[in-house]
Parts: C-alpha cells; structure tokens; sequence
C-alpha cells in the first residue's frame, strides 16, 4: 500500500509556516535559540488562544496550517510525538505549587502539562473524533508516532493522519540541561559544529506537522516507502537493518541518492552517525539539520522535513550538505534514507521516495 506525504507545516527556529528555510536558512550560532512565532490571529481568536500555553498554539495553528496545504478538511487520525510535552505549563504549575503553598491552584497550567493535552487540543480545534494517540519516548517520540500512522494506514484502518511532533524549550530548562553537558559552552558557528571532538550541542523547539494520506494527489511532496525502529547498541545490527529495509524495497545503497542524520556536534551523539558514513554510506550525500533547528526531542520530524523537502523540490540545496565533498548532488533526487538515534540505543530508518 502506498503513503504519501501531503503537506509539512512547521513553527521552529526559521521563519514560521512556509519552506524558506529550505533556500534562504538562518543558520544558527546560539547555544538558546527561541522560536520565531507567526501572528496566531490568523488561525485562533485572541479569547482562544488568551489561556493557550506556546507549544499549544503552535501545534494547533501548525496543524491547521498544514491541512490547508494538503487540502484535507478532517483527518482520520491525529498522532502526536512529545518527550516533554507543555514544558512551560508544568513549570507554571510547579512555581504555583511552590509560591502558594499547595493552596488555591490554577487548574489551567496543570491541565496543559499533561503530554497528550496536544493532541486533545488539535482534536477539539477540528471536532476530530477520529482515533488520537500520543506517544513520548524521549528522542524517539516522533518517530513511533510516524510508525503508528504508517501501519495504520497499512492495515486500512485510517486514510488520512497528522503526524507531529512536539517540544519546547525554555531558559529554566535549558540550564537545568546545560549543567549535564547537554549544550556547548560558547557561542558557535556552522564550522565548529562539524568539528569533531567536543561535547554538547545547540537548542532548539519543534513544533512540526506532516499530513499523510494513502492517495496520490497533484501537489503530494513524496511517498514514504518503509518506517523502520529497532532496539539496541550492537553496529552490525544497525547496518543489517539498512541493507534488509533497502532489500525490501528492491533497492541497494547505490540507489540512495541522499542520507539525512541528526548529527549535532555532539562527539557521544555523532560517532554512530560518522561510522555508518565511513562504511555504509561511503560516496552518498549526507544531510543535516540540527545547525538550522538545534537539539530537541522531537528535531527528528525535522530530518524527515528535509527529505521531503528535497525530493518536492527536485533538488539538494548545499546549505543542508553535512560535507562539501559528501557526494555529488548534480541529479534529481528519488531515493532518500532518513537516520536517527537517541543514546545509541533507539534507531529509526524511514525511506521516501519521489
């Protein structure tokens, strides 16, 4: 059966709402680094949206942002990834706690730290009543929820899904991660984040929506052909599962035209990705997209944005090359292979085709 990507909408650390960043990226160089926020009064009412915590109305309006896009009126399911969920509510709920000595709480902010408070609210944004999950697994929240909707949709049970993820980061939390080597010491460039040997990364927040639908439609970006999770730290493992996701398909590593990974700059984080580089992928295009979205639970829906991206256009831009000399990027693209990990021990392969 085949899936296809409709639209992508997302509210990041580029301009909001639009695939400017695919061109013209601002490239980041600050350990913090907020999201650009779109004028909500396009999409919500001001009384609406008065009580929505950020992550809240990001999601909402990137959702409906996207169904615009892919021309879908009501989805079949709502799929939501978070590792974290309102982060700034829950802080808001906790330093109540705090401040008035257990008594007299605002039941607003703790509502909205639940994690699948997301989805409900999209839900009951669009009077969804279609099946609506939510999954938090840390840095591989996005990914099963990408991996529900492709074996729903399999199975036939749904036709149509937003697919998203989820996080926020705020200043207390970005020390609070900080203390434990999360983040670089100093502001940075593009070029000291490809420099191997150093530890820590840059922030960054996700909001980011994906229609998918079984139907092939004027406007579709690309099909995604395989979703892909597997469990554990063995090497061979991981390379085995390129080879049979690509075997599966009637494919071999010549045929990938392009490989996006979530490196980083983060020597822990990024050692797996440059092994699979010098012995997998050796002469194959590698992509990134942490130096234009920062570190975030959810920045994986992000390399699946760029994928999309590159095979909607026709083309791989050099902005989103991880090495000037990582491959010829000459031909139009048709076969892209999307990698993440989270602590070497979560992994994730999606394949998208033109």
């Amino acid at each position: 059966m085949s899936i296809y990507i409709q639209s992508f909408s997302h509210i990041s650390t580029q301009e909001p709402l639009n695939d400017q960043w695919f061109d013209a990226p601002h490239v980041l160089s600050e350990r913090f680094n907020p999201c650009v926020e779109p004028d909500y009064r396009n999409w919500m009412p001001p009384m609406e949206t008065r009580r929505m915590g950020k992550l809240l109305k990001r999601a909402v309006t990137v959702s409906l942002d996207a169904l615009q896009k892919g021309q879908c009126e009501m989805p079949d399911a709502i799929i939501s990834g978070t590792g974290l969920g309102c982060v700034e509510n829950t802080e808001k709920f906790l330093n109540a706690l705090l401040d008035n000595n257990e008594e007299c709480l605002p039941p607003t902010p703790f509502m909205q730290s639940t994690h699948n408070t997301i989805g409900s609210q999209i839900a009951l944004k669009l009077h969804c009543h279609g099946y609506n999950c939510t999954y938090s697994h840390r840095g591989a929240s996005f990914d099963h929820s990408l991996l529900d909707a492709f074996m729903q949709m399999q199975l036939h049970q749904i036709h149509t899904a937003l697919v998203g993820g989820f996080d926020e980061m705020t200043p207390d939390y970005f020390n609070m991660l900080g203390k434990i080597g999360y983040w670089r010491k100093m502001e940075l460039s593009v070029c000291d984040l490809r420099c191997q040997g150093h530890s820590g990364s840059i922030s960054g927040s996700t909001a980011a929506t994906f229609l998918l639908s079984d139907q092939r439609l004027a406007n579709t970006m690309c099909e995604v052909k395989a979703v892909e999770m597997f469990y554990g730290q063995d090497f061979s493992r991981i390379s085995a599962y390129v080879n049979q996701i690509l075997k599966n398909n009637g494919l071999t590593t010549n045929d990938i035209d392009a490989v996006v990974m979530g490196l980083s700059g983060d020597d822990a984080n990024d050692a797996v990705y440059h092994r699979l580089t010098a012995s997998v992928f050796q002469d194959i295009p590698v992509l990134w997209y942490k130096h234009l979205f920062g570190e975030s639970f959810c920045s994986s829906a992000f390399g699946l944005a760029v994928a999309a991206e590159c095979l909607s256009h026709q083309r791989i831009p050099t902005g989103l090359l991880y090495s000037p000399d990582s491959g010829k990027t000459e031909k139009k693209p048709c076969n892209i292979l999307v990698y993440n990990h989270f602590n070497s021990i979560d992994h994730s392969l999606i394949l998208v085709t033109a």
